[in-house]
């Protein structure tokens, strides 16, 4: 079992930035997929940004709407992923979840591939 525990969310203007952070305990794994989604009320969970680690190569994926702005980064000695989000806009006003897989996925963007999750953070972006 994995329990993943999110923290960093809040208000913060237009512009501004906030750093996620996902705190990950209990089994893990050194070819695992971790990743950042997000869910507006009402809507699907999407993927924001994913970490893919197999053989010693590291795979980062982000998806389209925050490609430039976000950053996604995992300190192993920590087991803690982080999610750095800058340049933050409404739109991005949702509740974000970290999500984790103890092996390597090739489909990163689906929520399936994921068999652990977070209760969720929320951030609020303010115009």
């Amino acid at each position: 079992q994995v329990q993943l525990v999110e923290s960093g969310g809040g208000l913060v203007q237009a512009g501004g930035s906030l750093r996620l952070s996902c705190a990950a305990s209990g089994r893990t794994s050194s070819g695992a997929t971790m990743g950042w989604f997000r869910q507006a009320r009402g809507k699907e969970r999407d993927v924001v940004a994913a970490i893919r680690t197999r053989l010693g190569y590291t795979h980062y994926d982000y998806g389209d709407s925050v490609k430039g702005r976000f950053t996604i980064s995992a300190d192993h000695a920590k087991n803690t992923l982080y999610l750095q989000m800058s340049t933050l806009k409404p739109v991005d006003t949702t509740t974000y979840y970290c999500a984790a897989d103890l092996h390597y996925r090739v489909n990163y963007a689906l929520v399936s591939e994921y068999d652990y999750w977070g209760q969720g953070t929320q951030v609020t972006v303010s115009s």
